[in-house]
């Protein structure tokens, strides 16, 4: 295909309006309506990967607008009442249909690739690491845009009729929806006895992904491979309906599609662990003595090493031998609901938690004690703040000989309701003989960590829960 004839048919297709409308839709769901891509380490500028997830992420939208948009291309022969003058021309019908594709591959193509430039430009100043491996995931991306919008041709000329762009935009995005609600996800339970669900295989048929937890994940080299097998597919099947002249040919058009589904399944991965993978390169520790981060946020190890040392040095004068030797960046992906696994040899600590990400200089010292003593026992992905925090409270003041606020941004009224819990145990605590107190704050860590017990209440001289 030419430039003259991309420009003509630039002109008489609804393909520039297609990547005109995903590009702005893309734009304004990313910047105008806030979300977890607004926020902590796997905002969608901040990290390579988490860009190219959140942008994979709006397929659930995009992906049904370009099945609509290509179903309205597709009928463009059928509403300018030409069909039968086209094919009594000696032009090839199959020449005829790879510009009608061509021009609106190229535009969808180029309008999520705009989108993820956006992002692209604004990364390298968030982060000093960088790498290709996101890159698979946003070429597949821009394949399912292509493939969908194929399909929706070859369907719009099989079915020519003005309902039937809408009717495919709406079963593309009901598709899209189950594959990330009933049909994709399995019903699970956590060791914790928490209800929860995982994704199944079929779910990785969806072009769609699903939402950023934690930047240090990634999708597998298997679910690359399946995913463009079965888009290819797809892509074949609307090709093929669209140059298909007789209802024999039209059968045998759905061909690719069912082999693309069956190569798809045998190549994806059936193991929600070795679906979305932890990206090893980036998980890789870089250290300052006792003090380490991921290679991910090596930028941060800096501001983080002293403070960390420091955090050290003080638990090691109050805890003695039964104090932890490291401080080191969490990087266990666990599953949704899934209890969190603490050591006590080592200080793990995550930057997207709230006392760490509120906190600086001698702040970030008294936050990292505070993970030390009591790390917490939320269930992973939940939020919940109560007695853990009297007992964090207590143990950082009982450390440092001073109670203060912990780092955070909490309401005032909270903060005010943790000082007058945690403020008489305190003093409590620090009127008894050493030995005690430091039984107290062994029960209150045994507590804590076994995530079996009340910390608090363990701290206060009473049987844990």
């Amino acid at each position: 295909m030419n430039l003259r004839v991309l420009r003509i048919e630039l002109r008489r297709s609804v393909a520039p309006w297609a990547g005109a409308v995903v590009l702005a839709a893309a734009l304004a769901f990313l910047y105008l309506i806030p979300g977890p891509w607004w926020k902590g380490t796997a905002m969608w500028t901040n990290q390579w990967t988490p860009m190219a997830l959140w942008t994979r992420s709006l397929l659930y939208y995009l992906w049904p607008l370009a099945v609509g948009f290509g179903a309205l291309q597709g009928l463009r022969d059928h509403r300018s009442k030409m069909s039968e003058l086209l094919t009594s021309t000696p032009r090839p019908v199959r020449h005829r249909a790879a510009t009608l594709t061509g021009t609106t591959a190229i535009t969808l193509a180029s309008a999520f690739t705009l989108l993820v430039l956006v992002g692209a430009v604004q990364v390298p100043g968030n982060t000093e690491y960088t790498h290709l491996g996101w890159l698979p995931i946003s070429l597949v991306g821009a394949l399912s845009l292509v493939a969908g919008a194929v399909l929706g041709m070859g369907a719009g000329r099989t079915l020519p009729s003005a309902l039937t762009p809408p009717a495919l935009a709406m079963g593309a995005f009901v598709f899209t929806a189950l594959m990330h609600t009933s049909l994709g996800r399995t019903r699970t339970t956590t060791t914790a006895e928490v209800p929860s669900t995982e994704p199944n295989q079929v779910s990785l048929l969806s072009p769609a992904v699903q939402e950023v937890r934690d930047a240090l994940v990634t999708l597998s080299a298997s679910v690359h491979v399946g995913q463009t097998v079965w888009l290819l597919g797809l892509a074949a099947t609307g090709f093929a309906l669209l140059v298909a002249a007789t209802p024999r040919a039209r059968l045998l058009a759905l061909t690719p599609v069912l082999a693309g589904a069956a190569l798809a399944l045998l190549v994806l991965p059936s193991d929600p662990r070795r679906m979305y993978v932890v990206d090893e390169a980036a998980a890789e520790l870089v250290c300052d003595g006792p003090v380490c981060v991921t290679t991910m946020h090596q930028e941060r190890l800096d501001d983080l090493a002293g403070p960390g040392k420091e955090a050290l040095r003080l638990l090691r004068g109050a805890l003695g031998d039964q104090a932890p030797v490291a401080v080191r960046e969490n990087t266990a992906v666990l599953p949704h609901g899934a209890m969190p696994q603490w050591s006590r040899t080592t200080v793990l600590f995550d930057f997207d938690d709230e006392i760490i990400a509120a906190a600086q200089g001698e702040e970030l010292t008294r936050a990292l004690i505070a993970e030390a003593m009591v790390p917490g026992c939320s269930p992973v992905g939940w939020t919940s703040v109560g007695r853990d925090t009297f007992a964090r409270t207590v143990a950082v003041g009982w450390v440092l000989g001073d109670l203060t606020s912990l780092p955070g941004t909490e309401p005032a009224s909270w903060r005010r309701e943790v000082d007058a819990e945690s403020r008489p145990a305190w003093k409590e605590l620090k009127a008894l003989p050493r030995d005690e107190q430091l039984a107290r704050i062994n029960a209150m860590r045994a507590a804590a960590f076994s995530c079996e017990g009340d910390a608090f209440q363990a701290l206060n001289g009473g049987a844990s829960r």
